[in-house]
């Protein structure tokens, strides 16, 4: 493999980018095998299992979303139990309090004083399950724990065991008993991943899989100490000048869409977030290193763009009219914008 790639100017050495790329090789065989181990349980879906890879390497939250059925909670528990990590799984209703999730202060009778009975918030992979069933109260009460590794109990602030990830799943389809998530909440998301329906072929091995009596036993491959070495890493992964004006064009088009000849102010109410830009960097990094490469080429903000843009850019009532989505406004943004 090449260590460069010719359209882009790096400032570094090449034995800087060599011991890079000799490094993300190591974690990207490692990476490939939780894949592997991941299609013992899951058929298909490796784009969607791959941006779940992705925004672990990248220490970022993620939403699920799809229509029911399409394995949605089994893609997060399988991960959960490949990486060797705490997990737990939090069902989301409309009676759910947020003391059910971070936790409370109980009265002990033997002591006479109060003692904090943590929440299920203290694992390391949160798996919350149809996440927009849950009134916004409880909703809002995951944003410190997303954004800060925190949770306050009555005053009182405890830290997170890192890793920490919040991997949600919500069905889109229905309305009735459903909570729509805020903008503030949904933002705290590095990936929004959109699962679509399964081809043929693997409809029919999913029948078959499903139909007989053989069952696939899921072993842990990287432990939480690696997670965090890995996530530590892709933060040395190489990117040049030219890739961040590169992804700072890509957002502020979603602002300021005329001033790159873009035909849509008519079609977006807000552009992306500064943490789209933080994302799309740290995503992007965490791309190439699936990859096996220490530095980030342009291709790499393209395979992420739609996941961690889709669910920042608000459109307005006109281009839900005309049947435009995030996804076609991002389309239009990268067709528009020229990598270096």
């Amino acid at each position: 493999m090449a260590l460069r790639e010719n359209h882009v100017n790096y400032s570094v050495s090449n034995d800087e980018i060599k011991k890079l790329n000799e490094q993300a090789q190591k974690y990207a065989e490692k990476l490939s095998a939780v894949l592997n181990e991941s299609h013992k349980v899951i058929i298909g879906q490796q784009d969607a299992l791959q941006k779940i890879l992705i925004s672990i390497i990248s220490d970022g939250h993620v939403l699920l979303e799809s229509v029911p059925g399409l394995a949605k909670t089994l893609m997060v528990k399988t991960m959960s139990q490949i990486f060797d990590v705490n997990h737990v799984r939090i069902q989301f209703t409309p009676d759910l309090l947020p003391a059910d999730i971070l936790g409370t202060k109980i009265y002990k009778n033997t002591s006479g004083s109060f003692v904090t009975q943590k929440g299920p918030i203290f694992h390391n992979f949160v798996l919350a399950d149809e996440i927009n069933r849950a009134p916004p109260k409880v909703q809002s009460a995951l944003l410190e724990a997303m954004q800060e590794r925190n949770v306050t109990i009555h005053g009182e602030t405890y830290e997170l065991e890192k890793p920490f990830l919040v991997l949600a799943t919500q069905n889109p389809i229905e309305n009735e008993g459903t909570y729509k998530l805020p903008e503030a909440q949904v933002d705290r998301f590095a990936l929004k991943i959109l699962i679509d329906y399964p081809s043929k072929q693997e409809e029919i091995e999913i029948i078959e899989k499903n139909s007989s009596t053989q069952t696939n036993t899921i072993k842990s491959i990287i432990n939480s100490g690696e997670i965090l070495e890995i996530q530590k890493f892709n933060k040395k992964i190489y990117a040049d000048r030219v890739i961040t004006e590169y992804i700072a064009d890509i957002v502020n088009a979603t602002r300021n869409p005329k001033d790159y000849d873009l035909d849509l102010e008519n079609m977006i109410e807000f552009g992306a977030s500064p943490r789209a830009s933080i994302w799309l960097m740290r995503t992007a990094k965490a791309n190439a290193l699936l990859n096996g490469r220490g530095f980030v080429i342009p291709e790499d903000v393209k395979a992420v763009a739609h996941e961690v843009l889709r669910h920042r850019i608000i459109l307005t009532f006109e281009a839900e009219v005309n049947g435009i989505t995030s996804d076609k406004v991002i389309d239009f943004v990268l067709e528009k914008i020229n990598p270096p």
